[in-house]
């Protein structure tokens, strides 16, 4: 009976799902601006994790944007980023290295790189004063596997597959300052 529970316990936790989900988001205001926050869930697949332990860096691109819908006109964009990782991993070292722009951490397991790419923490996304009280704006934000950063056969083979083409769905949210 002990057993039978532990497997249905354990069952969820081995059943993760591949790809990257938005956990939270959300937009924190200071006095010089407006600073992101957010969480995602990463998972590689096996395909995704035996091509990256045989060399073949991984880029993932998190795009953020902040609209203000108008019923009238198009909808008038307030900001909008992209934020660009590499994940890598060096065999003779045994460690797997994120990148971000000509900074780059190292870090001993897939586990620990996987969670300090899906972390974001105080990204300056709007400057103080840009956004008006009573006015309801709409951010969004995804995380994805950036595939024409690939080597061009790796490409090919990710044309059309989903083993390759890994990414959140943009999660959208309501900000009134």
């Amino acid at each position: 009976m002990v057993a039978a529970l532990w497997l249905l316990i354990a069952l969820p936790l081995a059943a993760r799902a591949e790809g990257i989900e938005v956990k939270q988001a959300r937009l924190a205001m200071a006095e010089d601006g407006y600073y992101l926050e957010a969480d995602f869930d990463v998972a590689l697949n096996a395909t995704l994790e035996d091509v990256l332990k045989k060399g073949v860096a991984l880029h993932f691109v998190q795009e953020f944007e902040l609209i203000r819908p108008r019923w009238y006109w198009f909808n008038e964009t307030i900001a909008n980023s992209e934020h660009h990782y590499r994940l890598s991993f060096h065999p003779l070292t045994r460690q797997y290295r994120v990148g971000i722009g000509a900074l780059s951490s190292n870090f001993n397991t897939l586990a620990e790189a996987l969670y300090f790419i899906s972390r974001v923490r105080s990204r300056p996304v709007a400057e103080a004063g840009v956004l008006k009280r009573d006015t309801a704006y709409t951010a969004a934000l995804r995380m994805r596997l950036d595939v024409s950063r690939l080597p061009k056969p790796f490409q090919i083979s990710a044309f059309g597959s989903r083993e390759w083409n890994i990414g959140s769905d943009w999660y959208r949210w309501t900000v009134t300052p």
